[in-house]
């Protein structure tokens, strides 16, 4: 399967594959006679697993360590729920700080509401603050 097929059917860039290729998440593919690179069919599921995985958060260096641990045993499947468990954390920290900015911006907003005379603008007063 040609670059831009595989590209095509996976939902990627081209130069995202050449990328993964630099980055050892994919094996660099057999030449066509041609030159042309020539990725198996099993190349398209390795790639929507990697796009998933970043969906869900995971840093393409721990898309790595999940594709190394896919070999083994009740060992690789502790290390990937450890890997899960640590993204899930960072996900939730960070829920909760968007939810405190979207908080404080709600409030901000609701100011607007009030009668001319009885409101200041937070947000604008806020900013020689942060200056």
């Amino acid at each position: 399967m040609r670059t831009s097929e595989l590209a095509g059917e996976a939902g990627v860039n081209t130069e995202t594959l050449r990328y993964y290729e630099r980055r050892g998440l994919l094996t660099e593919p057999p030449r066509t006679p041609g030159g042309y690179r020539d990725y198996p069919p099993t190349t398209v599921d390795l790639l929507r697993f990697i796009k998933r995985a970043q969906q869900l958060g995971f840093t393409l260096t721990e898309v790595e360590e999940l594709l190394h641990l896919d070999t083994g045993g009740p060992a690789s499947c502790d290390a990937a729920r450890s890997l899960a468990e640590h993204r899930l954390a960072d996900l939730t920290r960070r829920i909760q700080d968007l939810q405190r900015m979207h908080d404080s911006l709600t409030n901000l907003v609701a100011t607007c509401d009030l009668p001319r005379a009885d409101r200041t603008c937070a947000l604008l007063e806020a900013i020689p603050e942060a200056a």
